[in-house]
């Protein structure tokens, strides 16, 4: 009997971690045939096939395809397209109301609904038929690849509370590959985009912490446990990962806080599509198939981490000088150190003062800061190397390219020749000011950069309301980045128009911006308001819009534009490292414990604390301040 007890006491503390796993990512039984729906995609279907499938009720599964990676995109669309128009034609008769003398074909696909299907939910499932690309064998890559960050992953969240399961998700988001890029610009295994990232990490021509699986991993922690700290649970905090704060809140308010399963299936948002839908459930998928590699991949041996020396320069360091002290090559250096950018190891810039560099213990007869340490004087530099040249990356505007390098639009306008309209284009290289008048603008090649790998990951539906269209190369995680609102992710804020006509006013906000956004005069809202002349709007106020001149979705893609101008060149200059509860005392102000105290920008305090009045602060209250960093650029 007594030898029983350690074996009985495993079993109950087992049995303790599950149930709190459960209790952390609830799976109500309405979403169970969902989440099968993805484990099959992650483990049963490969790379060279895929499913029809509805787009509502992923129980609904029409056909298996074959179509093999290699296929070209225009013969993938013609074969999903030709099989589509197929089944719908049957869904169409059953529709009818036939049941009697069906063919075969007819007779299998009825066999997929509920016995007694409506004609009605057949007819609705004719737009909903989608192609969803099976994903075995980079989820059986990216389960190997894991295991080479799987430890730092655990110890970053664990240090910020956030659940350890949680380390499933850059199965879904990249299959745990460093070198994934969306076409729309999201980065390295945790996807981050560029403004997202800008909040936690150093983006910019020189370095990109994205693409660090170790620095972008602290991100990411840093980013679900200030989700959560918004939403209150991880259903929505992972959901936000992929839609934003401000959406989620919006279906929370709608349906409840845990109202999962009514969020997932009737939430309306505007831009909560297939893959906002099925972020949580592929998650619990993820997370099903990551804990039991054994089960669904049998034999399955992850990668072991690589045992690095580490040291965090501290000057500026040609890559030659660098190399020669080390004994190797630039490309391999790269290869450690992915969030260096191309403009290091072309050597237009030095590596960075300040930055962490690492290389494996394995190659090296002494520790990296000894290596450093004995640099010769001719490889170590006090400044950093002037911007000569910018590649403009998808979403940069000449103002934000300006405000990076502390220059004027006017200035780069007559530097590139550029035309009166001042369009630029991914890819272009501006020259800037330190490179000089010369007519010839030179172009700069990523001679070192990693080759982009593109995720077809979960595709999601098609942007239009016609559903016939499926999507085949998109990634899931990037599915809703091509809405300017995606800029916005983690801000909580509600930038959208009420049904009513009305908006919330927040930070940063005048009478005068939501004038020129609806191109009307300010007074025809004082108007409508019946505010008094040169009244102020405050934070929080409902204010009547007029939208007779512009409508509600362009006055909101503006009045998003202008945050996300704001809240970029803001994180240029600052990160957030950390986040600190302060408890408000008897005529404390938060104005002044926010700009002043702490030089957080209100509309930075109050993304932290959505739920507090600004106007009416109690002793007592307990609010989140984030804690910033300036970033030494260079």
């Amino acid at each position: 009997m007594t030898r029983s007890r350690p074996c009985l006491l495993l079993l109950i503390l087992t049995f303790s971690s599950l149930s709190l796993a459960d209790e952390l990512f609830p799976q109500p039984p309405e979403l169970r045939p969902d989440v099968d729906f993805w484990i099959d995609v992650f483990t049963t279907y490969s790379n060279d096939e895929g499913v029809l499938h509805d787009n509502r009720d992923l129980g609904i599964v029409y056909e298996r395809l074959a179509m093999p990676e290699k296929t070209s995109r225009r013969e993938r669309q013609r074969r999903v397209d030709k099989r589509r128009k197929e089944l719908q034609t049957v869904l169409r008769l059953l529709a009818t109301g036939k049941r009697d003398n069906l063919s075969a074909e007819e007779s299998r696909v009825l066999a997929l609904w509920p016995a007694g299907v409506s004609k009605k939910a057949l007819q609705d499932a004719v737009g909903r038929i989608r192609f969803q690309q099976g994903l075995r064998d980079r989820f059986q890559q990216g389960l190997r690849r894991s295991g080479r960050w799987r430890e730092h992953v655990n110890k970053e969240f664990s240090a910020l509370n956030v659940p350890i399961e949680i380390a499933a998700l850059p199965h879904v988001e990249s299959s745990y590959n460093p070198n994934a890029r969306s076409h729309v610009g999201a980065s390295g295994i945790w996807q981050f985009t560029r403004s997202t990232g800008r909040r936690f990490m150093r983006v910019d021509h020189v370095v990109d912490e994205r693409n660090d699986p170790f620095a972008a991993t602290r991100a990411a922690g840093r980013l679900m446990a200030y989700n959560y700290s918004i939403t209150g649970n991880w259903p929505m905090a992972i959901t936000a990962y992929n839609h934003g704060l401000g959406g989620v809140r919006r279906a929370m308010r709608q349906y409840g806080d845990t109202a999962y399963v009514d969020i997932l299936r009737k939430y309306k948002g505007r831009t909560f599509g297939f893959a906002s839908r099925n972020f949580y459930v592929a998650f619990l998928a993820a997370k099903e198939v990551d804990q039991n590699v054994q089960k669904y991949f049998p034999g399955l041996t992850a990668d072991s981490p690589t045992d690095y020396s580490v040291a965090r320069l501290t000057g500026y360091i040609s890559v030659s000088g660098l190399t020669q002290a080390m004994g190797t090559t630039a490309r391999n250096l790269a290869r450690h150190n992915p969030a260096l950018q191309a403009t290091v190891w072309q050597e237009s810039k030095y590596l960075p003062k300040g930055y962490e560099l690492r290389f494996p213990t394995d190659n090296m007869q002494q520790s990296l800061a000894k290596v450093i340490g004995s640099l010769p004087a001719d490889a170590v530099f006090a400044k950093q190397l002037p911007d000569m040249f910018h590649q403009v990356s998808r979403g940069d505007t000449l103002s934000q390219i300006a405000a990076t390098y502390s220059t004027r639009v006017s200035t780069l306008v007559a530097l590139n020749n550029l035309n009166s309209s001042h369009r630029i284009r991914a890819g272009q290289s501006l020259r800037l000011p330190a490179a000089g008048p010369a007519p010839v603008v030179v172009s700069v090649q990523a001679a070192l950069e990693p080759k982009p790998e593109p995720q077809p990951e979960l595709q999601p539906e098609p942007a239009l309301a016609d559903t016939s269209t499926s999507t085949l190369t998109s990634d899931f995680a990037s599915s809703l980045l091509s809405n300017i609102q995606t800029s916005l992710l983690s801000d909580p804020s509600d930038y959208s128009v009420a049904a009513d006509n009305t908006i919330e006013v927040q930070a940063l906000e005048t009478l005068g911006h939501f004038g020129d956004w609806l191109e009307i005069k300010t007074q025809r809202l004082r108007d409508m308001n019946r505010l008094a002349f040169r009244t102020p709007v405050s934070l929080g106020q409902r204010i009547r819009l007029d939208l007779n001149t512009v409508d509600a979705k362009v006055f909101e893609e503006r009045r998003i534009a202008y945050h996300r101008a704001q809240q970029d060149s803001f994180f240029r200059e600052h990160v957030i490292t950390g986040v600190t509860e302060h408890t408000i005392r008897s005529g404390e102000a938060i104005w002044i414990l926010s700009l002043r105290k702490h030089d957080v920008p209100i509309w930075l305090f109050r993304q932290y604390n959505p739920g507090v009045d600004m106007h009416k602060v109690r002793p007592g209250t307990k609010v989140q301040i984030p804690l910033l960093t300036t970033i030494e650029r260079g």
